[in-house]
Protein backbone atom coordinates (compact mmCIF):
# COMPACT_ATOMS: atom_id res chain seq x y z
CA UNK A 1 0.00 0.00 0.00
CA UNK A 2 1.70 3.61 -0.76
CA UNK A 3 1.34 6.32 1.69
CA UNK A 4 1.33 8.77 -1.28
CA UNK A 5 -2.00 7.52 -2.65
CA UNK A 6 -3.73 6.02 0.79
CA UNK A 7 -4.11 9.24 2.34
CA UNK A 8 -6.41 12.31 1.03
CA UNK A 9 -6.19 15.21 3.06
CA UNK A 10 -10.22 16.52 3.57
CA UNK A 11 -9.47 19.89 5.28
CA UNK A 12 -6.49 21.97 7.48
CA UNK A 13 -7.44 24.91 9.80
CA UNK A 14 -5.71 26.86 12.57
CA UNK A 15 -7.54 26.06 15.64
CA UNK A 16 -6.68 29.41 18.25
CA UNK A 17 -7.68 29.47 21.75
CA UNK A 18 -11.40 29.39 22.67
CA UNK A 19 -10.50 32.23 24.94
CA UNK A 20 -8.81 35.18 25.28
CA UNK A 21 -4.92 34.21 26.44
CA UNK A 22 -1.92 36.77 27.41
CA UNK A 23 -0.15 38.24 24.17
CA UNK A 24 3.92 38.46 25.40
CA UNK A 25 7.26 36.61 24.89
CA UNK A 26 7.85 33.71 26.99
CA UNK A 27 12.07 32.10 27.10
CA UNK A 28 12.62 28.92 27.02
CA UNK A 29 14.96 27.47 29.07
CA UNK A 30 18.62 26.29 27.92
CA UNK A 31 17.72 22.56 27.81
CA UNK A 32 14.24 22.95 25.96
CA UNK A 33 16.70 25.04 23.82
CA UNK A 34 18.94 22.33 22.80
CA UNK A 35 20.21 21.77 19.20
CA UNK A 36 19.07 18.27 19.50
CA UNK A 37 15.84 18.71 20.53
CA UNK A 38 14.34 20.91 17.45
CA UNK A 39 12.41 18.55 16.26
CA UNK A 40 8.90 17.34 16.28
CA UNK A 41 7.49 14.67 18.85
CA UNK A 42 4.72 12.38 16.72
CA UNK A 43 2.21 10.16 18.08
CA UNK A 44 -0.50 7.97 16.28
CA UNK A 45 -3.11 6.87 18.31
CA UNK A 46 -5.55 4.16 16.74
CA UNK A 47 -9.30 4.05 17.90
CA UNK A 48 -11.89 1.86 16.81
CA UNK A 49 -15.30 3.68 15.59
CA UNK A 50 -18.07 3.30 18.05
CA UNK A 51 -21.27 4.27 15.88
CA UNK A 52 -21.04 8.18 16.65
CA UNK A 53 -21.74 10.29 13.39
CA UNK A 54 -18.13 11.69 12.54
CA UNK A 55 -19.28 15.25 12.09
CA UNK A 56 -20.37 14.62 15.98
CA UNK A 57 -16.79 13.70 16.58
CA UNK A 58 -15.09 16.32 14.41
CA UNK A 59 -17.14 19.04 16.04
CA UNK A 60 -16.21 18.07 20.06
CA UNK A 61 -12.18 17.44 19.12
CA UNK A 62 -11.73 21.00 16.70
CA UNK A 63 -14.13 22.64 20.05
CA UNK A 64 -11.65 20.90 22.66
CA UNK A 65 -8.65 21.35 20.83
CA UNK A 66 -9.19 25.32 21.33
CA UNK A 67 -10.55 25.12 24.95
CA UNK A 68 -7.13 22.89 25.90
CA UNK A 69 -5.08 25.69 24.49
CA UNK A 70 -6.32 28.37 26.63
CA UNK A 71 -4.32 27.30 29.73
CA UNK A 72 -1.83 25.62 26.98
CA UNK A 73 -1.54 29.23 25.05
CA UNK A 74 2.07 28.68 24.34
CA UNK A 75 1.46 25.62 22.35
CA UNK A 76 -0.83 27.96 20.08
CA UNK A 77 2.26 30.20 19.72
CA UNK A 78 5.57 30.22 17.47
CA UNK A 79 8.99 29.43 18.94
CA UNK A 80 11.80 31.54 17.41
CA UNK A 81 15.26 32.06 18.53
CA UNK A 82 15.97 35.21 20.48
CA UNK A 83 17.64 37.88 18.99
CA UNK A 84 21.28 37.60 20.86
CA UNK A 85 21.30 34.13 20.30
CA UNK A 86 21.00 32.62 23.77
CA UNK A 87 18.11 30.41 23.41
CA UNK A 88 14.73 30.01 21.79
CA UNK A 89 11.57 32.04 22.98
CA UNK A 90 7.55 31.76 21.97
CA UNK A 91 5.94 34.74 20.77
CA UNK A 92 2.54 33.82 22.39
CA UNK A 93 -0.45 36.12 20.31
CA UNK A 94 -3.11 33.33 19.97
CA UNK A 95 -1.96 32.20 16.52
CA UNK A 96 -2.97 28.49 16.81
CA UNK A 97 -2.49 25.02 16.38
CA UNK A 98 -3.04 22.93 13.28
CA UNK A 99 -6.05 20.44 12.83
CA UNK A 100 -6.38 18.56 10.08
CA UNK A 101 -9.22 15.91 8.81
CA UNK A 102 -8.36 13.35 6.00
CA UNK A 103 -9.43 10.07 5.00
CA UNK A 104 -7.34 6.45 4.51
CA UNK A 105 -7.94 2.94 3.10
CA UNK A 106 -5.74 1.58 6.10
CA UNK A 107 -7.64 -0.43 8.57
CA UNK A 108 -6.95 -1.10 11.92
CA UNK A 109 -5.71 -4.33 12.18
CA UNK A 110 -2.49 -2.78 9.37
CA UNK A 111 -0.91 -0.76 12.31
CA UNK A 112 -0.85 -4.19 14.70
CA UNK A 113 2.56 -4.87 12.90
CA UNK A 114 5.08 -2.35 11.98
CA UNK A 115 4.67 -0.22 8.51
CA UNK A 116 6.68 -1.88 5.74
CA UNK A 117 8.56 1.20 5.42
CA UNK A 118 10.16 4.07 7.28
CA UNK A 119 7.40 6.88 6.52
CA UNK A 120 4.13 4.36 5.09
CA UNK A 121 2.40 6.34 7.95
CA UNK A 122 4.04 10.07 6.98
CA UNK A 123 0.47 11.41 5.67
CA UNK A 124 -1.51 10.48 9.06
CA UNK A 125 0.19 13.57 10.36
CA UNK A 126 0.50 15.45 6.93
CA UNK A 127 1.99 18.71 7.95
CA UNK A 128 5.57 17.55 8.27
CA UNK A 129 7.16 20.68 10.47
CA UNK A 130 11.20 20.28 9.62
CA UNK A 131 12.58 23.22 10.85
CA UNK A 132 10.47 24.09 14.72
CA UNK A 133 12.08 27.93 14.94
CA UNK A 134 10.94 28.98 11.36
CA UNK A 135 7.73 30.50 12.37
CA UNK A 136 6.18 26.64 11.92
CA UNK A 137 3.07 25.92 14.40
CA UNK A 138 4.10 24.27 17.48
CA UNK A 139 1.37 22.08 17.54
CA UNK A 140 -0.38 19.65 14.80
CA UNK A 141 -3.60 17.68 15.41
CA UNK A 142 -4.64 15.27 12.38
CA UNK A 143 -7.74 13.29 12.37
CA UNK A 144 -7.89 10.41 10.21
CA UNK A 145 -10.91 8.62 9.04
CA UNK A 146 -10.40 5.18 8.97
CA UNK A 147 -12.75 2.07 7.47
CA UNK A 148 -13.12 0.26 10.36
CA UNK A 149 -11.33 3.20 13.30
CA UNK A 150 -9.84 6.88 12.99
CA UNK A 151 -6.05 7.48 13.41
CA UNK A 152 -5.51 10.47 15.44
CA UNK A 153 -1.71 11.40 14.93
CA UNK A 154 -0.31 14.13 16.91
CA UNK A 155 2.79 16.37 16.65
CA UNK A 156 4.47 18.56 19.36
CA UNK A 157 7.73 20.87 18.89
CA UNK A 158 9.68 19.18 21.15
CA UNK A 159 11.51 22.79 22.33
CA UNK A 160 8.14 23.48 24.28
CA UNK A 161 7.12 20.28 25.77
CA UNK A 162 8.76 17.05 26.67
CA UNK A 163 6.77 13.44 26.64
CA UNK A 164 5.86 14.02 29.76
CA UNK A 165 4.24 17.45 29.23
CA UNK A 166 2.93 16.42 25.80
CA UNK A 167 0.75 13.47 27.50
CA UNK A 168 -0.37 15.75 29.84
CA UNK A 169 -1.71 18.28 27.37
CA UNK A 170 -3.48 15.49 25.65
CA UNK A 171 -4.96 14.08 28.73
CA UNK A 172 -6.95 17.70 29.22
CA UNK A 173 -7.50 17.70 25.72
CA UNK A 174 -8.87 14.21 25.11
CA UNK A 175 -11.18 14.89 28.86
CA UNK A 176 -12.77 17.45 26.82
CA UNK A 177 -13.49 15.99 23.41
CA UNK A 178 -14.96 13.45 25.75
CA UNK A 179 -17.20 15.93 27.64
CA UNK A 180 -15.04 14.83 30.52
CA UNK A 181 -15.51 12.29 33.19
CA UNK A 182 -13.05 13.47 36.08
CA UNK A 183 -13.52 16.36 38.98
CA UNK A 184 -14.89 19.27 37.28
CA UNK A 185 -15.81 17.64 34.21
CA UNK A 186 -19.25 17.64 32.68
CA UNK A 187 -21.59 17.40 29.77
CA UNK A 188 -24.50 19.59 31.17
CA UNK A 189 -23.46 22.63 29.33
CA UNK A 190 -20.54 23.77 26.87
CA UNK A 191 -19.80 26.31 29.76
CA UNK A 192 -19.13 23.37 32.27
CA UNK A 193 -16.79 21.54 29.78
CA UNK A 194 -15.45 24.76 29.32
CA UNK A 195 -14.72 25.29 32.94
CA UNK A 196 -12.95 22.02 33.01
CA UNK A 197 -9.32 23.38 31.94
CA UNK A 198 -9.27 25.29 35.07
CA UNK A 199 -9.98 22.34 37.08
CA UNK A 200 -7.81 19.75 35.65
CA UNK A 201 -4.84 18.33 37.49
CA UNK A 202 -2.03 19.13 37.38
CA UNK A 203 -2.54 22.60 36.02
CA UNK A 204 0.23 24.08 33.40
CA UNK A 205 3.26 25.25 34.90
CA UNK A 206 5.57 27.50 32.58
CA UNK A 207 8.32 28.69 35.11
CA UNK A 208 11.08 27.75 32.87
CA UNK A 209 13.62 29.79 34.44
CA UNK A 210 14.05 27.43 37.28
CA UNK A 211 16.40 25.45 34.75
CA UNK A 212 18.52 28.29 33.46
CA UNK A 213 22.34 28.51 35.33
CA UNK A 214 22.76 28.84 38.50
CA UNK A 215 25.97 28.72 40.52
CA UNK A 216 26.35 25.64 42.60
CA UNK A 217 29.15 23.65 44.31
CA UNK A 218 31.71 21.29 41.53
CA UNK A 219 32.84 18.07 42.68
CA UNK A 220 36.31 17.75 42.78
CA UNK A 221 36.00 15.49 39.84
CA UNK A 222 32.77 16.19 37.38
CA UNK A 223 30.29 13.89 36.54
CA UNK A 224 30.90 12.14 33.38
CA UNK A 225 28.63 13.12 30.17
CA UNK A 226 29.55 10.46 27.69
CA UNK A 227 26.77 11.60 25.65
CA UNK A 228 28.64 14.25 24.42
CA UNK A 229 32.19 12.91 23.51
CA UNK A 230 32.62 12.42 20.05
CA UNK A 231 33.90 8.26 19.19
CA UNK A 232 35.91 6.92 15.76
CA UNK A 233 34.04 6.12 13.27
CA UNK A 234 35.24 2.78 12.50
CA UNK A 235 32.49 0.97 10.22
CA UNK A 236 30.97 4.23 8.24
CA UNK A 237 28.26 4.31 10.71
CA UNK A 238 25.62 6.97 9.33
CA UNK A 239 25.80 5.36 5.92
CA UNK A 240 24.35 2.79 7.24
CA UNK A 241 21.15 4.19 8.50
CA UNK A 242 19.71 6.28 5.37
CA UNK A 243 15.79 5.78 5.90
CA UNK A 244 15.56 3.96 2.43
CA UNK A 245 18.12 0.75 3.79
CA UNK A 246 16.42 0.58 7.40
CA UNK A 247 13.36 -1.93 7.58
CA UNK A 248 10.56 -1.09 10.47
CA UNK A 249 10.25 -3.84 12.96
CA UNK A 250 7.69 -4.37 15.84
CA UNK A 251 8.63 -7.07 18.56
CA UNK A 252 6.11 -7.50 21.82
CA UNK A 253 7.76 -8.46 25.09
CA UNK A 254 4.83 -10.18 27.37
CA UNK A 255 5.60 -10.60 31.58
CA UNK A 256 7.04 -13.75 30.80
CA UNK A 257 9.32 -12.55 28.47
CA UNK A 258 10.26 -9.65 30.84
CA UNK A 259 10.84 -11.74 33.68
CA UNK A 260 13.40 -14.37 31.73
CA UNK A 261 15.47 -11.16 30.55
CA UNK A 262 15.26 -10.42 34.52
CA UNK A 263 16.20 -14.08 35.40
CA UNK A 264 19.07 -14.04 32.81
CA UNK A 265 20.24 -11.14 34.29
CA UNK A 266 20.60 -11.65 38.18
CA UNK A 267 21.89 -15.35 37.37
CA UNK A 268 25.25 -13.57 36.51
CA UNK A 269 25.29 -11.12 38.43
CA UNK A 270 25.29 -9.82 42.22
CA UNK A 271 21.82 -8.34 42.11
CA UNK A 272 19.14 -9.55 43.78
CA UNK A 273 15.80 -10.92 42.96
CA UNK A 274 13.10 -7.79 42.10
CA UNK A 275 16.01 -5.15 41.45
CA UNK A 276 16.32 -5.28 38.12
CA UNK A 277 13.33 -2.68 36.35
CA UNK A 278 12.08 -3.42 33.66
CA UNK A 279 13.45 -1.25 31.39
CA UNK A 280 16.96 -1.78 32.64
CA UNK A 281 15.99 -5.44 31.35
CA UNK A 282 14.53 -4.65 28.34
CA UNK A 283 16.53 -1.84 26.71
CA UNK A 284 19.77 -4.18 27.98
CA UNK A 285 18.59 -7.01 25.50
CA UNK A 286 17.67 -4.83 22.57
CA UNK A 287 21.09 -2.87 22.53
CA UNK A 288 22.87 -5.69 22.85
CA UNK A 289 21.04 -7.49 20.02
CA UNK A 290 21.28 -4.24 18.02
CA UNK A 291 24.60 -4.67 18.22
CA UNK A 292 25.32 -8.12 17.32
CA UNK A 293 22.47 -8.01 14.68
CA UNK A 294 24.82 -5.14 12.47
CA UNK A 295 28.19 -6.86 13.49
CA UNK A 296 30.29 -3.94 14.24
CA UNK A 297 34.24 -4.12 14.00
CA UNK A 298 35.20 -5.58 17.87
CA UNK A 299 37.01 -1.58 18.85
CA UNK A 300 33.21 0.24 17.63
CA UNK A 301 31.92 2.39 20.51
CA UNK A 302 28.85 1.76 21.30
CA UNK A 303 26.29 4.07 22.91
CA UNK A 304 23.02 3.71 24.77
CA UNK A 305 21.16 7.26 25.26
CA UNK A 306 17.54 7.67 26.65
CA UNK A 307 16.16 10.07 28.27
CA UNK A 308 15.79 10.87 32.08
CA UNK A 309 13.59 12.24 33.74
CA UNK A 310 14.51 15.03 36.34
CA UNK A 311 11.66 16.54 37.94
CA UNK A 312 11.99 14.55 40.86
CA UNK A 313 16.21 14.39 40.87
CA UNK A 314 17.01 18.21 41.28
CA UNK A 315 16.21 20.28 44.45
CA UNK A 316 14.07 21.64 44.75
CA UNK A 317 11.89 18.93 42.86
CA UNK A 318 10.09 20.55 39.63
CA UNK A 319 6.59 21.74 40.43
CA UNK A 320 3.68 19.60 39.35
CA UNK A 321 2.55 20.54 35.91
CA UNK A 322 5.95 21.82 34.46
CA UNK A 323 5.80 20.81 30.83
CA UNK A 324 9.01 21.85 29.64
CA UNK A 325 12.19 19.37 29.07
CA UNK A 326 12.71 18.09 32.33
CA UNK A 327 15.07 15.67 30.91
CA UNK A 328 18.69 15.04 30.10
CA UNK A 329 20.40 12.25 28.27
CA UNK A 330 21.75 9.03 30.59
CA UNK A 331 24.35 7.33 28.23
CA UNK A 332 25.70 3.59 28.72
CA UNK A 333 28.90 3.58 26.63
CA UNK A 334 31.02 0.12 25.78
CA UNK A 335 32.97 -1.72 22.84
CA UNK A 336 30.94 -3.72 20.12
CA UNK A 337 33.45 -6.67 21.66
CA UNK A 338 32.62 -6.48 25.52
CA UNK A 339 28.54 -5.67 24.39
CA UNK A 340 28.15 -8.66 22.53
CA UNK A 341 29.85 -11.11 24.33
CA UNK A 342 29.79 -10.32 27.99
CA UNK A 343 26.25 -11.57 29.88
CA UNK A 344 23.06 -9.23 29.43
CA UNK A 345 24.22 -8.70 33.06
CA UNK A 346 27.04 -6.29 32.01
CA UNK A 347 24.49 -4.38 29.63
CA UNK A 348 22.28 -3.77 32.11
CA UNK A 349 25.26 -2.80 34.90
CA UNK A 350 25.79 0.14 32.09
CA UNK A 351 22.46 1.28 31.97
CA UNK A 352 21.74 1.58 35.69
CA UNK A 353 25.14 3.44 36.33
CA UNK A 354 23.95 6.09 33.66
CA UNK A 355 20.82 6.34 35.63
CA UNK A 356 22.35 6.35 38.61
CA UNK A 357 24.49 9.25 37.95
CA UNK A 358 22.06 11.71 37.37
CA UNK A 359 21.19 13.65 40.33
CA UNK A 360 21.14 17.22 41.28
CA UNK A 361 24.59 18.37 40.60
CA UNK A 362 24.53 16.22 37.31
CA UNK A 363 21.62 18.18 35.59
CA UNK A 364 23.10 21.96 36.79
CA UNK A 365 26.27 20.36 34.86
CA UNK A 366 24.02 20.11 31.96
CA UNK A 367 22.50 23.19 32.31
CA UNK A 368 25.68 25.28 32.00
CA UNK A 369 26.96 23.30 29.64
CA UNK A 370 24.55 23.69 27.06
CA UNK A 371 23.81 27.29 28.43
CA UNK A 372 28.00 28.02 27.59
CA UNK A 373 28.58 25.98 24.56
CA UNK A 374 25.00 25.83 23.20
CA UNK A 375 25.67 24.03 19.11
CA UNK A 376 28.67 22.49 20.56
CA UNK A 377 26.81 20.44 23.20
CA UNK A 378 25.05 17.96 20.17
CA UNK A 379 25.42 14.34 20.94
CA UNK A 380 27.66 12.53 18.56
CA UNK A 381 25.76 9.77 16.06
CA UNK A 382 28.27 7.62 15.60
CA UNK A 383 27.87 4.28 17.18
CA UNK A 384 24.18 5.68 18.42
CA UNK A 385 21.08 3.84 19.71
CA UNK A 386 18.85 6.21 20.99
CA UNK A 387 15.99 5.01 22.68
CA UNK A 388 12.61 6.72 24.33
CA UNK A 389 10.46 5.38 26.72
CA UNK A 390 6.58 6.24 25.90
CA UNK A 391 5.32 3.05 27.47
CA UNK A 392 5.14 5.10 31.01
CA UNK A 393 3.47 8.19 29.41
CA UNK A 394 0.19 7.29 29.33
CA UNK A 395 -0.64 7.52 25.94
CA UNK A 396 -2.89 3.98 25.96
CA UNK A 397 -5.36 6.06 28.39
CA UNK A 398 -6.04 8.61 26.05
CA UNK A 399 -9.36 8.93 25.54
CA UNK A 400 -11.47 11.36 23.15
CA UNK A 401 -14.79 9.77 23.79
CA UNK A 402 -14.02 6.82 21.31
CA UNK A 403 -12.60 4.50 24.19
CA UNK A 404 -8.97 4.04 24.43
CA UNK A 405 -6.61 3.32 21.94
CA UNK A 406 -6.06 -0.05 20.32
CA UNK A 407 -2.51 0.80 19.38
CA UNK A 408 -0.13 3.33 20.32
CA UNK A 409 3.33 4.07 18.29
CA UNK A 410 5.13 6.83 16.10
CA UNK A 411 4.24 8.61 13.28
CA UNK A 412 7.48 7.14 11.48
CA UNK A 413 9.59 4.04 12.69
CA UNK A 414 13.07 5.02 12.14
CA UNK A 415 16.60 4.24 13.79
CA UNK A 416 15.02 5.82 17.27
CA UNK A 417 14.20 2.53 19.09
CA UNK A 418 10.50 3.79 20.80
CA UNK A 419 9.39 1.33 23.72
CA UNK A 420 5.64 1.73 23.88
CA UNK A 421 2.66 0.11 26.03
CA UNK A 422 0.21 -2.95 25.03
CA UNK A 423 -3.57 -2.54 24.96
CA UNK A 424 -4.91 -3.98 27.21
CA UNK A 425 -1.69 -5.81 28.56
CA UNK A 426 0.17 -3.35 30.89
CA UNK A 427 2.42 -5.97 32.03
CA UNK A 428 3.64 -6.24 28.39
CA UNK A 429 5.94 -3.87 25.89
CA UNK A 430 6.40 -2.93 22.49
CA UNK A 431 9.19 -2.29 20.60
CA UNK A 432 9.64 -0.18 17.51
CA UNK A 433 12.70 0.07 15.48
CA UNK A 434 13.62 0.54 12.30
CA UNK A 435 17.41 -2.00 11.54
CA UNK A 436 19.39 -1.58 8.17
CA UNK A 437 17.95 -4.13 5.83
CA UNK A 438 20.64 -6.41 5.83
CA UNK A 439 20.59 -7.08 9.04
CA UNK A 440 16.97 -7.45 9.67
CA UNK A 441 16.55 -11.40 9.72
CA UNK A 442 19.08 -11.55 12.14
CA UNK A 443 17.66 -9.09 14.04
CA UNK A 444 14.51 -10.54 14.90
CA UNK A 445 15.69 -14.09 15.24
CA UNK A 446 18.16 -12.70 18.05
CA UNK A 447 15.71 -10.29 19.46
CA UNK A 448 12.88 -12.73 20.16
CA UNK A 449 15.28 -15.43 21.30
CA UNK A 450 14.59 -14.47 25.07
CA UNK A 451 16.73 -16.66 27.30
Amino acid sequence: MSSGSSVQVKSAALIPPSDPTQTHILKLSAIDSQLFLRFTIEYLLIYRLNGEEKEDIIGRVKAALGRALVPYYPLAGRVRARPDGSCLEVVCRGQGAVFIEANADFTVSDFEKAPSYVTEWRQLLALQVTDVVAGAPPLVVQLTWLPDGVAVGVGFSHCICDGVGSVEFLNLFAKLAAGGTGTGYTTATSRQVVSASTNFKPKPVWQRHILDPTPFNKQETKSQHLEFNRVTDLCKFMTRFTPDQLTPTSVTFHEWQINELKNSIISTSQLKPNSVTTFEAVSAHIWKTWAKALNFPPSQTLKLLFSIDIRNRVKPSLPTGYYGNAIVLGCAQTTARELTEKPLSYAAKLITEAKNRVDDNYVKEVVNSVSLNGASCVPDQVGVLILSQWSKLGLERVDFGMGRPVQVGPVCTDRYCILLPVHDHNRSLKVMLAVPSLAVDNYLDLITAVQ
